[in-house]
């Protein structure tokens, strides 16, 4: 790796930058789970710093988890846990969550009232006067998601930060809203981390995130909300039910599915023939290709 010395202008003790720059980099697997960390000595001419300071560092990421160490052996960057979603449920992540016995914590960025939204959110909501809530969601004290949310402001004119902390929008709407989440569509897409929401969710600046968007409508057929939510890759991996159902999941951008070629084997005589509806099953399939496609082209830079 090539060489970066320690900035020793930081007030941060060394150890703590050593720490912080392999952390970065094994969250966005520059070094990969389950891979040795270069030596001490590879480390100490990297960044410029004696035997103790690294030493410190690797002690530091050994207590948070960021790496393990056997005795005898080289430090490996640690297999992270992953954390499911089921992405067709209009359930939010909380209450999912909540059903899985994990305590999802809540910290709310911002929430504001504003006349301008992205086309999307004003097409949606069939409104220009929204609020923009934004807030982070953990487990661990770790963030795993970032989400973005517009709501039609006259509907939601009584709602605060305060009722937000470590709470679910989609439960407060239905209490104190009389508002319950009923249906929508979702995207999903793999996409860069801008500077902002890189460093709210702790990666460095371009690493692959999975983005989750869409619009809810309530019980009568009303528009709720529109949704961005942005997910660690490396925390978060997204399940989905295939069966014999329309899908509610779509793919942006990239080939429609309807696009996506016949199975191998499939005779010549019937592939040119007008294709029968992709089952649950393919539509899944064809999902977790394009995906795993974009984010091995963000994680390499490409």
């Amino acid at each position: 790796m090539t060489a970066m010395p320690v900035d020793r202008s930081d007030p941060r003790p060394l150890h703590a930058q050593v720490a912080d720059a392999l952390r970065a980099e094994i969250r966005d697997r520059s070094i990969p789970p389950g891979d040795a960390l270069p030596s001490e000595a590879a480390l100490r001419e990297r960044f410029g710093v004696s035997r103790s300071v690294v030493r410190q560092a690797l002690a530091t990421l050994e207590d948070d988890g960021t790496v393990r160490r056997t005795r005898g052996r080289a430090p490996v960057a640690a297999v992270p846990t992953e954390h499911h979603r089921l992405v067709q449920r209009v359930t939010g992540l909380f209450d999912q969550f909540s059903a899985e016995g994990l305590s999802l914590r809540t910290a709310v960025v911002s929430l504001e009232r504003t006349r301008s939204g992205p086309p999307s959110a004003v097409h949606h909501l069939v409104t220009e006067d929204l609020l923009r809530l934004e807030r982070v969601r953990s487990v661990d004290d770790e963030a795993l998601s970032y989400v973005r949310t517009w709501l039609p402001a006259g509907r939601f004119a009584d709602l605060d930060s305060a009722m937000l902390a470590n709470a679910s929008l989609h439960r407060l709407m239905e209490t104190r809203f009389d508002a319950v989440p009923s249906s929508g569509r979702r995207q999903i897409r793999a996409v860069p981390a801008d500077p902002r929401i890189a460093r709210e969710l702790g990666v460095s600046d371009g690493a692959p995130l999975l983005l989750l968007e869409g619009g809810t409508f309530d019980q009568d057929g009303l528009p709720l909300e529109w949704f961005e939510s942005w997910h660690r890759s490396d925390r978060v991996v997204f399940d989905i039910e295939a069966d014999g159902a329309a899908d509610q999941i779509r793919i942006a951008p990239g080939p429609s599915l309807a696009a996506v070629p016949p199975p191998e084997g499939t005779p010549e005589s019937t592939a040119s023939e007008a294709p029968a509806p992709y089952s649950g099953l393919d539509r899944a399939a064809a999902l977790a290709a394009e995906l795993r496609i974009e984010l091995d082209r963000l994680r390499s830079g490409g």
